[in-house]
């Protein structure tokens, strides 16, 4: 496995590093950056474990993945077919029809913090399910919060 950990690197610098890692059948560590996998994923405090796709990816795998812009995603499976729709776990705008070709690497674990947990682990399944599955009562919340802010804590 190789560790990319000690320094900020843009992933287009590290993806033919990372290509050929997974061609050779290995897998690699990486700290992801930005929100949009908050709140399972901390940036700057939590790292991914990425490994070679399997022939078919299936509801709520976290695929790497590029766009058709050239930008880098990691965003969960909502919903598989003969495409993929993909979301962050702290968005509400779902990424269809996302092509098999576009997928690079699928994550296999992650360390929160420093504890490793798989994504076979029957509480992260658990809580795969329930995320996804409460997306319409999240985007109610978040929006009750933010008109509470707007209104009452002025």
């Amino acid at each position: 496995m190789t560790f990319l950990h000690n320094r900020e690197y843009p992933i287009a610098e590290l993806m033919p590093l990372i290509r050929e890692r997974l061609a050779a059948g290995q897998s690699v560590r990486f700290s992801p950056r930005g929100v949009s996998m908050l709140p399972m994923l901390r940036q700057g405090k939590d790292s991914v474990i990425f490994s070679p796709l399997p022939d078919r990816l299936k509801k709520y795998d976290l695929p790497l993945y590029q766009r058709a812009n050239g930008t880098y995603v990691l965003h969960r499976i909502i919903a598989a077919g003969e495409a993929y729709t993909c979301m962050g776990d702290n968005q509400f705008i779902p990424e269809p029809n996302l092509a098999h070709e576009q997928m690079i690497a699928v994550v296999t674990a992650f360390y929160r913090g420093n504890r490793k947990i798989s994504v076979t682990n029957p509480w992260y399944r658990l809580y795969c399910v329930l995320w996804v599955h409460s997306r319409p009562l999240r985007h109610f919340w978040r929006r009750g919060i933010g008109w509470l802010r707007r209104h009452l804590l002025k």
